[in-house]
């Protein structure tokens, strides 16, 4: 599906996915590790999980988000590494520099994948898989390689970017996109998670050729407005734009999780995780500006097991001293001392909607609703505390809640930013 001399008719999308690309990174970074199953995330000894894995460590069993203690135990020769996340975002920001040269209709979407628009007549006559191909060799200079797909829209290429890996290009061309996803199934379509996966196969729909011969309205009945949404993209029409690198995205939520080396059980060690998560939460929020309105908790008791519970604030806030205390509220809706925790996680979202009326603080925070500002203090702790931290570092300030996880945490270094539209 890539002969070059075809012509190309109607919208060309692609979706660029670097291969195994924190590993290729590490394997680009230390030569004798080519050739060698690498496995970056946290280490075993601290309940660590993977990031990503090499393709020398994929036969063996081993994937992103596995236990990196399960990791070792199926690749015991494997190469660990907690990885270096700067390194990372240099080698991908280089990466989209190249696309960016190419069009600019470029839309990242993570550290290593981005859709990029290369139709005809809009910014360059030439052939798409032309331009695809001379981006994967450009790419392929810099030490890293990719898997690009190409086709008519976002989730044509997309799934077809999967369909080859590594260093794969699939071309899917105009008019062929029923005939190339008909056969697939349909978890292949990026959005189907295993509930909407039981609720179809209930429907007798298991392919992505059967869920593009129901009918919209049926389907909207059963799914609501994410029915009629299934079926376009399984009819490969869906066309939603690639948006130019210069527009800014919405960020939707800010957020934090730490997993812990040891179970914890005590209530007062569960709060002050949660608390501590909540101030890496707020001086992110302030750093991009951002105040939110919804506070989100998130407990995993073990690796497949968790409860996640949100609340409304009642104002938006950048400041921990304000959405804290409504997430230590909420943990009583998932959690009862003795349970084990294996991880915490607190976020923020709802940024762009308006305030609720909140009655002003005269003297403090002890009347003040839940959730409301705390008396706007000026300038508030949380501030400081941003302001401190920059001059001196981040080891010059903290709190009590902060020096009880300093060595109690997994050493997983979070790999990706906050989630975006």
């Amino acid at each position: 599906m890539s002969a070059l001399g075809k012509p190309w008719a109607g919208p060309a999308v692609a979706l660029l996915d670097l291969d195994a690309f924190f590993a290729s990174v590490e394997q680009l970074d230390h030569p004798e590790w080519r050739g060698r199953p690498v496995i970056v995330g946290g280490s075993p000894e601290r309940r660590g999980v993977v990031s990503t894995a090499s393709y020398e460590a994929r036969p063996f069993g081993v994937h992103s988000a596995m236990p990196a203690a399960e990791a070792r135990r199926l690749c015991p020769q494997g190469i660990f590494v907690q990885g270096h996340f700067d390194r990372y975002r240099e080698i991908s920001d280089e990466v989209m520099d190249i696309i960016g040269a190419e069009t600019p209709k470029l839309e990242q979407v993570s550290i290593d994948e981005a859709f990029f628009d290369v139709t005809p007549g809009r910014y360059s006559n030439e052939n798409p898989v032309a331009i695809c191909r001379r981006i994967q060799e450009r790419v392929a200079k810099l030490g890293v390689t990719c898997s690009i797909g190409l086709s008519t829209s976002k989730s044509v290429a997309k799934i077809a970017s999967e369909t080859d890996k590594p260093r794969g290009l699939t071309v899917v061309y105009p008019g062929m996109e029923a005939a190339f996803l008909a056969p697939l199934p349909i978890r292949a379509l990026s959005g189907i998670g295993a509930s909407t996966e039981r609720k179809l196969a209930a429907q007798g729909i298991r392919t992505l050729g059967e869920l593009a011969a129901q009918d919209p309205a049926e389907m909207e009945a059963l799914f609501g407005v994410f029915g009629p949404r299934m079926v376009a993209r399984a009819r490969g029409e869906e066309r939603s734009p690639v948006r130019e690198r210069a527009e800014e995205r919405d960020v939707k939520s800010v957020s934090n999780e730490r997993t812990f080396a040891s179970d914890l059980t005590e209530e007062a060690d569960v709060r002050a995780a949660i608390l501590h998560v909540a101030g890496v939460v707020g001086r992110r929020l302030r750093r991009k500006g951002l105040m939110g309105r919804e506070v989100t908790l998130k407990i995993r008791f073990d690796f497949e097991h968790g409860r996640t519970v949100q609340r409304p604030l009642a104002a938006a806030t950048d400041e921990e001293a304000d959405f804290g205390p409504v997430a230590l509220e909420l943990l009583d809706e998932v959690w009862k001392p003795g349970m084990p925790v294996r991880l915490v996680g607190v976020g923020l979202s709802r940024f762009d909607e308006e305030d609720l009326p909140v009655q002003a603080v005269l003297f403090g925070d002890e009347e003040a609703p839940a959730g409301a500002p705390s008396a706007r203090r000026a300038p508030a702790l949380g501030r400081v505390s941003d302001a401190v931290k920059a001059r001196f570092g981040d080891d010059a300030l903290a709190f009590g809640h902060d020096l009880r996880f300093k060595h109690r945490t997994s050493d997983t270094q979070p790999m990706h930013k906050d989630r975006e539209s």
